[in-house]
């Protein structure tokens, strides 16, 4: 979910909101979540709706990219204005704050903040699966969560630890007994040998290792140079990123709840595009502001299909027992200060499938592919540095 250090990203950000207000076709506020004011027909005044991304631009996002640029959004009324965070926002505090009508975040994150007093709903679970990893090299003796006892563990922190503290966990693993090194936005720290695993999402810092030069070699790297543990084969595995929105207004406000139903319908046929045209949704999300390269953005595409697709229940469904894992690891998870995450599960409305089951209903007849049956994975090459 990172593509740079932290010293590019103010500046990243704000070039990046210009230009996506221009490709969103925006520049109106998203108020209460509008007033329903344009219809699927097409001939009346849209309805203005801000998403607050959980990072900048790129393929983890593609299909709400596709939404906009195949004009899915459009056709539900809603002109929807995509806005990058960088770091420098927190979703679920954008919306909680009424400044976005809805967020993408991380489950676990989330559930933090509603502890803490945030009032949100996960209306639609896009990720179905765990895509971080813990990267070490083929020769350093780990290969699994009980090797972590005594070694230095990168982790980007900001929310992004808890995975591997509630797998440490899930093994007994006391997370004092773990040097946990705080890790940039990039793969740097492990190549120079200044920790021993690095964490790393499938869809883009592992990409980053296999397009870099082994310099005993003078080739890329390969699968085989490093081990590689996947959290959603521990206990620790919990879901990710999700479509959040306001609690109080889905229980209250007419207007967003037939908006909310209508973006999810303009989501899903986002990812349906994102799913059968991989290379044309990485070239809108490069032309949406990403700053990958080519090779890196196919790939970054194609593996958060792998996180959405299949999805046996529907795409957005969110499965009782993958969201209860996610609590329980939440539970279980302490940092190496003793602090938890949670400390108690979260209320009932933090999720709900009604949304989402509205916009599938609607949605029956439109030939579009909701299990992602049909969705098959590419062969990507990498190449060096991505390009």
């Amino acid at each position: 979910m990172r593509h740079s250090t932290r010293r590019m990203l103010a500046a990243g950000a704000l070039a990046l909101s210009g230009v996506l207000a221009l490709a969103a076709c925006s520049g109106s506020s998203g108020g209460e979540g509008g007033a329903a004011s344009g219809d699927a027909s097409g001939g009346g005044e849209l309805t203005p709706v801000k998403l607050q991304l959980q990072w900048l631009p790129q393929g983890q996002f593609a299909g709400y990219f596709a939404a906009v640029d195949q004009g899915f959004f459009a056709e539900e009324g809603l002109d929807v204005e995509i806005i990058p965070s960088g770091g420098d926002i927190v979703p679920q505090d954008a919306l909680a704050n009424g400044d976005v009508d809805y967020a993408i975040a991380w489950v676990p994150k989330v559930l933090g903040s509603i502890e803490a007093g945030a009032n949100l709903t996960d209306i639609a679970q896009i990720f179905q699966r765990s895509g971080t990893l813990q990267v070490s090299w083929a020769d350093s003796g780990i290969s699994s969560v009980k090797d972590f006892e005594g070694k230095k563990i990168g982790s980007w922190g900001f929310g992004n630890e808890w995975e591997i503290f509630a797998a440490m966990a899930a093994q007994g693993l006391d997370a004092s007994t773990v040097q946990i090194i705080t890790q940039d936005f990039n793969m740097n720290a492990f190549l120079q040998g200044d920790i021993d695993a690095a964490q790393a999402m499938t869809y883009n810092e592992y990409a980053q290792l296999l397009e870099t030069t082994d310099p005993d070699t003078g080739k890329l790297y390969e699968p085989s140079d490093f081990n590689v543990i996947s959290y959603e084969d521990t206990e620790g595995a919990m879901l990710q990123d999700a479509i959040w929105a306001d609690t109080a207004k889905l229980e209250s406000d007419t207007a967003y709840q037939e908006t909310t139903v209508k973006f999810l319908k303009a989501v899903i046929k986002g990812w349906a595009y994102a799913a059968q045209n991989p290379e044309k949704a990485s070239e809108i999300t490069i032309a949406a502001g990403s700053g990958w390269g080519p090779s890196h953005e196919l790939w970054m595409v194609n593996e958060t299909n792998k996180l959405i697709w299949p999805s046996e229940n529907g795409i957005g469904i969110i499965d009782e027992a993958a969201w209860d894992k996610t609590v329980d690891g939440a539970l279980a998870a302490v940092n190496e200060t003793g602090a938890h995450l949670i400390t108690a599960a979260p209320p009932s409305t933090a999720y709900s499938n009604e949304w989402i089951e509205k916009a599938h209903d609607e949605l029956a007849d439109a030939g579009i592919d909701l299990t992602g049956a049909d969705v098959s994975p590419i062969e990507v090459t990498l190449t060096e540095g991505g390009q």
